[in-house]
């Protein structure tokens, strides 16, 4: 299952620089995984410094 990103997200960009396939973009008031794309490899996860995104 893909990841998400909750609300602690804090629009820092961390989790899209590190994703494999690009499928983090920046949403209104927070960062936004595509689901379709997300591989649940778990890079965005470690690099997030607020631990936003979570294993859906």
């Amino acid at each position: 299952m893909a990841y998400i990103i909750n609300d602690e997200c804090i629009s820092c960009g961390a989790c899209s620089e590190s994703c494999p396939v690009s499928a983090i973009s920046e949403g209104d008031s927070k960062y936004e995984i595509n689901a379709d794309a997300c591989l649940d490899c778990g890079a965005c996860a470690d690099t997030c410094p607020v631990g936003a995104p979570q294993a859906n």
